[in-house]
């Protein structure tokens, strides 16, 4: 028999705010190295937080983790310091059985393992509305990123969004919200004229060096290298780019070091700036999954 309903490892603030959510529905809670967050002193006292592994991931069949799932040989913990990383090897010791694993961007090697020990692992990048969702919490932690960043307002600025996909469409709907002028850049026909029928500018990806030095404000989504040095040295030494995509594969970081190009690499911005909000949406994900379970 289970101790506590659900368990949780690591993650940011999304994760440490799922633990308060799911203790004020009257879930037994236990955690291990997961965030401080506020929360009331009653709903605290409904937490269990423990600084051994092999305790949290024992005392219950539901465990979730964060996103992503895991970073190098290590589970993600942005709070962990060195000496209290978890490995994911160890992280496999624990786990046994007929557990249930939810988290994001899990590794496919680690599920092919789970799978061979009848381990269930939910993915929450797998899930369209949650994914929807989650643009929502990158998009405006992107333009949130680009206003502390600059001292000038997006307010009839010349901005450029690069793709056109979930991110890229959030991103161009609150900037033109916000009354930038808003051009958007993508190397596909079909983004071009979606961003061209909602009333925005565009520009061709192949044209994206004749036309950058236009631009005070970048965002770049497309997670392959569009900032090349040859983009960058047509860019306005006074312009600045907002990098989203992921794993900083979206431009060439050395080039803009030496060209005095103000790039920024932005990961994690749902953790960041939106933990509260996005911990609801993933809490009411695994309700869901469980309640489905037990149907």
């Amino acid at each position: 028999m289970t101790k506590y309903d659900i368990a949780i490892v690591g993650g940011d603030s999304r994760t440490a705010y799922m633990a308060p959510y799911f203790a004020k529905k009257g879930w037994r809670v236990v955690c291990c190295n997961t965030a401080d967050v506020p929360c009331s002193r009653h709903l605290k006292s409904k937490i269990r937080d423990t600084v051994s592994l092999r305790e949290c991931i024992g005392s219950s069949s539901i465990i979730v983790c964060g996103i992503p799932f895991s970073k190098g040989e290590h589970i993600y913990c942005e709070k962990a310091d060195t000496d209290s990383e978890i490995t994911v090897a160890e992280f496999q010791r624990c786990i046994r059985r007929q557990q249930t694993i939810f988290a994001g961007i899990i590794p496919e090697s680690f599920r092919a393992i789970c799978e061979e020990r009848e381990i269930c692992c939910h993915d929450f990048m797998h899930d369209e509305p949650l994914n929807i969702l989650n643009a929502v919490s990158t998009a405006e932690g992107a333009i949130l990123e680009a206003l502390l960043r600059k001292s000038t307002v997006l307010h009839a600025s010349n901005s450029l969004v690069l793709g056109f996909g979930r991110c890229g469409k959030i991103i161009a709907d609150r900037l033109k919200g916000m009354c930038a002028c808003v051009t958007v850049c993508s190397q596909k026909e079909t983004e071009l004229a979606l961003a061209a029928s909602l009333g925005f500018h565009t520009l061709p990806l192949s044209k994206l060096a004749q036309g950058i030095y236009r631009y005070e404000y970048l965002f770049n989504t497309i997670p392959a290298c569009v900032l090349n040095r040859e983009c960058l040295e047509h860019a306005s030494k006074d312009c600045l780019i907002i990098d989203i995509a992921s794993n900083r594969a979206g431009a060439d970081y050395e080039a803009a070091k030496q060209l005095g190009i103000n790039l920024c690499y932005c990961p994690g911005l749902p953790g960041k700036y939106a933990g509260k909000s996005c911990a609801k949406q993933l809490s009411e994900f695994v309700i869901r999954h469980i309640n489905s379970q037990k149907e």
